[in-house]
């Protein structure tokens, strides 16, 4: 099975509502690898790797959000894999 690497963010009511804490228990469900962190313009950003149906599974979640939440607007940017090197597990990383 193919792995495969995506970075996503996602704008709306994003932060303040627990949706890193979502992304990284959806994540960890799915036993993927990667990040969820705030960044400074209120989005959220996410790197996650693993294979493609955990991925679908993974963006479903993030579209979805916690409750609380409100998902204005989800997209994908290049994601590079060496970015991931020695990455176990999926957590939550520093503001950007």
């Amino acid at each position: 099975m193919s792995r495969r690497v995506v970075r996503l963010f996602v704008a709306g009511r994003v932060q303040g509502v627990g949706f890193r804490a979502f992304l990284i228990r959806e994540a960890n469900a799915l036993a993927l690898d990667g990040w969820a962190r705030n960044r400074s313009d209120g989005s959220v950003e996410a790197l996650a790797a693993g294979p493609e149906p955990a991925i679908a599974a993974f963006l479903e979640a993030a579209r979805r959000g916690p409750s609380a939440a409100q998902v204005d607007q989800l997209w994908e940017a290049p994601a590079d894999a060496a970015e991931l090197d020695g990455v176990s597990g999926f957590d939550m990383a520093a503001t950007l």
